[in-house]
């Protein structure tokens, strides 16, 4: 299950992928029409800022736009940079691989076997998957940053 956090920053990287090029959103704007909470918003905006997917304008016309391509975001390392590892053992994480603390051997731990299969087509999944297919199959197709 994705965080409160992850839901937060998606709906936020809807909202600035259907914003007009070179526009924005300002955080109040994003706020009221996603109906979340400023605080937490900021923090996830600066998160998301750091790791290159946005960018922000300070001044009265200032605000927060889409910095790549939603075509070229995938929903993966998106979901790695706001809630970190996304495997559901450490011992399958790709990104922070860590030995089980109750493993005894991890070539023949059930727990393991159970979950490797799953989480490797999950996986495969969020590796594959654009911001920009996403928002197409749900009928609010991003627009298109590169335009001319």
């Amino acid at each position: 299950m994705i965080s409160q956090r992850a839901r937060y920053a998606f709906k936020a990287m809807v909202a600035l992928a259907r914003a007009k090029p070179g526009e924005g959103l300002q955080i109040r704007q994003l706020c009221e029409q996603e109906k979340l909470p400023r605080k937490f918003l900021e923090q996830i905006l600066l998160t998301l800022k750091a790791a290159g997917y946005i960018t922000s304008r300070r001044g009265r016309d200032g605000g927060y736009e889409m910095l790549k391509d939603p075509e070229k975001i995938l929903i993966g390392p998106l979901l790695r940079t706001v809630d970190g590892p996304i495997a559901p053992l450490p011992c399958l994480s790709r990104t922070a691989y860590r030995r089980c603390e109750d493993c005894r051997d991890e070539a023949h731990c059930e727990l393991r076997i159970a979950f490797d299969k799953a989480y490797s087509l999950y996986l495969s999944a969020l590796e594959k998957t654009t911001l920009a297919e996403v928002m197409n199959e749900a009928g609010e197709p991003a627009r298109q940053l590169l335009e001319q």
